[in-house]
């Protein structure tokens, strides 16, 4: 009965968490949102396609297209996509290559990765919907169309004028009358060319750039404007000023010396275009703008302040040809739509023990149900002071492993190493020394065996864990890693404290519940793929009938292609050392003790959220960041401490309902590493 209900009530809550959001999302249903594909000499670009509906036959109108950063897709863009839709404008909100559903088909040569998605997306989109008939133009053929970008999307926003200009020289027609990048200064575009050109190509257009203060990557200083304290700092992860930068200056039309304020249009002289050496295009004047939120980078796609920037930007870059209804920017209702997928998301997590206990009622699959069996807790007392030193020590060891693992910095890997080779020749001379028979061979090789795998790991495996063809996800390669080389710790020091004190105190090896048939596993293994495919069901059917996904910020559940479920398949291999370990060491710590799912979160994300608290509270209070090299591993916790805590209740929730640490950990295996796969890059065609 208590199953039924929970499954009645995350079915309410997705149903009208989904419709709601769908309400606000489509501004009360007068905007019609298609999600489209379309091909080109590159690949495929997919999006979703916002068509106010008030569109008369044969109207034509201003375009949009608005983009994602490295790590996510489209959805990211709610946003700006909900709020310009809402005043009249056609908008895409587009995946870029290699995101979401869009596909970058040429081969990739392994190491050239980085070159590839962003640099024609934005280009290769502003072409197609140039094309198109509901797009306005002027009487020469130019489209009024605007683009947008976070992050890589800013840069490929950049780089994407810069290649429709050198068209135009051709073609005689420009297919982009506007830009603003988010979150993204000069520095890849550069890899296309120069700044002085990127900004000659620029032309007449307005142009804009969001330049957040707390900017984890961009908008720093050249190595020439930096104090010798600054140059003393080892990072990007500290406060940025980017209108008194030289870079930002020179984007106003400023002279180094010169002083510039955020928030004001400049009129500039764009330069000469030149091509090798040669004027092809005389200098134009162009609207500059710099816009300096005191944000961080993953900040700026949920924030009512950027969103107002791009709001008023937009309006100002097409008060000559647009004729819509004012709406003030503080006006703003995309907030409402992501609260309602929030409300969904939640849904969904309740979804999956009441979707697992029907299956399990299900008499061809009880047998995922095992016997149960005697706690640590309850033979050997798992309390006092060694309980809580264990508990502290191993929620902050994945923590202080994180920035040295994920970024595989030289030193401190040499110390895991050395730490590595300690545990294995101590661990396995202390069990000959203070144990007997059986249990010395059993503990040296159990022990030596998980601690000789963490040496191979830091010493030899590291990089088998780059981008190939099997692994095409750069960020889930650094997460597999991290994650693998925390379990087998977890795995160590909980065998250690077996084998060392409560195999004496009567605890035997069914209490890690374990040790059941093989039959049983392979049952589990089908419940935990059947509950996980049913939930993803009720995702597809909810974006086949709202439009909408399940998702709060930077953390999504959301539909995918196939090859992200073949990548997913070999993830999970990786995945599952961590969520099976983390499964068995949670039931053995917190199994029958009180606050035991308080405990058990803690101890999956407590470390990992002091870093966050300390890695960010430093940047906003003194400028400057705990690891100041560490701009892309924080923002990867955004999402990753959410899956953590998730698990550790399933972990426990499920272990409760059915004695079995293999169900719990195939659960989990499946659920987050589809929600990690789909939620990122993917270089589905690297060699």
């Amino acid at each position: 009965m208590k199953s039924k209900k929970l499954l009645i009530v995350s079915v309410a809550l997705i149903l009208v968490g989904s419709f709601l959001a769908c309400l606000f999302n489509t501004s009360f249903f007068k905007v019609k949102i298609t999600n489209i594909e379309f091909k080109t000499e590159r690949g495929t670009l997919a999006g979703s396609l916002y068509m106010p509906k008030d569109i008369k036959d044969g109207e034509k109108r201003p375009v949009i297209i608005t983009t994602h950063g490295y790590l996510n897709s489209k959805e990211m863009q709610d946003a700006p996509a909900v709020e310009m839709s809402r005043r009249g404008y056609i908008v895409l909100a587009l995946d870029m290559y290699d995101h979401g559903y869009s596909l970058w088909e040429n081969s990739i040569a392994r190491g050239s990765e980085f070159g590839t998605f962003w640099i024609y997306s934005i280009y290769d989109a502003a072409q197609y919907m140039s094309k198109q008939d509901y797009t306005l133009k002027d009487e020469k053929g130019n489209a009024y169309i605007a683009v947008s970008g976070h992050s890589m999307g800013g840069f490929s926003t950049t780089v994407g004028v810069y290649l429709d200009e050198m068209n135009a020289l051709q073609s005689g027609t420009r297919s982009i009358f506007a830009a603003i990048p988010v979150g993204a200064d000069f520095s890849y575009a550069a890899m296309v060319a120069p700044q002085a050109q990127l900004q000659a190509a620029m032309g007449d257009r307005t142009f804009g750039i969001i330049a957040g203060h707390y900017d984890e990557f961009f908008f720093s200083k050249s190595a020439a404007e930096k104090t010798e304290e600054e140059k003393k700092i080892s990072g990007t992860v500290v406060y940025k000023d980017f209108v008194s930068t030289i870079s930002g200056k020179s984007f106003l039309g400023k002279a180094a010396a010169d002083s510039a304020q955020q928030g004001v249009f400049y009129d500039v002289d764009s330069g000469n275009l030149t091509v090798n050496g040669n004027v092809v295009r005389a200098a134009q004047t162009g609207k500059h703008i710099i816009y300096t939120p005191k944000q961080t980078h993953p900040w700026n796609h949920f924030s009512q302040a950027t969103t107002a920037h791009l709001i008023d930007f937009y309006t100002e870059a097409f008060k000559d040809v647009s004729s819509f209804e004012s709406i003030p920017s503080s006006n703003q209702i995309w907030w409402l739509k992501e609260l309602f997928n929030f409300v969904a998301l939640i849904g969904f997590f309740m979804l999956i023990i009441p979707l697992m206990d029907l299956i399990l009622s299900i008499p061809v699959f009880k047998g995922a149900v095992t016997k149960e069996t005697v706690s640590v807790t309850k033979t050997a007392g798992n309390k006092g002071l060694l309980f809580w030193v264990l508990l502290v020590v191993g929620t902050l060891i994945p923590a202080i492993i994180f920035p040295t693992v994920m970024s595989k910095i030289a030193t401190g890997m040499n110390v895991l190493f050395i730490i590595g080779l300690i545990c294995l020749v101590g661990s396995v001379a202390a069990s000959f020394v203070f144990l007997k028979g059986k249990t010395r061979i059993i503990s040296a090789s159990v022990l030596g065996v998980v601690s000789a795998f963490f040496v191979l790991l830091i010493k030899v495996l590291p990089n088998s864990f780059g981008t190939t063809h099997f692994l095409p996800q750069p960020t889930n390669n650094q997460i597999i890693y991290w994650a693998m080389l925390s379990g087998l710790i977890s795995l160590f020091t909980i065998m250690s404290v077996y084998f060392f004190k409560n195999k004496k105190a009567g605890v035997t090896k069914d209490s890690f519940g374990v040790l059941v048939s093989v039959k049983s596993i392979l049952i589990s293994l089908a419940v935990a793929f059947l509950t996980v495919f049913a939930a993803y069901i009720v995702l597809y059917i909810v974006q086949a009938i709202f439009g909408t996904d399940f998702r709060v910020w930077t953390f999504a559940v959301k539909t995918f292609a196939a090859r992200h479920f073949v990548t997913a398949l070999k993830y999970g291999l990786f995945f599952f050392v961590y969520y099976f370990i983390n499964t068995v060491v949670l039931n053995v710590m917190t199994r029958d003790k009180k606050g035991g799912y308080a405990i058990a979160i803690f101890s999956n994300i407590g470390g990992l959220m002091i870093w966050m608290i300390l890695q960010y509270g430093l940047l906003f209070s003194r400028g400057v960041a705990l690891y100041p090299g560490q701009s892309l591993n924080g923002i990867l916790l955004f999402a990753l401490i959410p899956c953590l805590a998730i698990a550790a209740v399933y972990a426990k929730s499920i272990y409760k309902r059915t004695n079995n640490v293999w169900l719990a950990g195939f659960i989990n295996t499946f659920l987050f590493t589809m929600i990690g796969v789909a939620n990122t890059i993917l270089f589905w065609n690297i060699q």
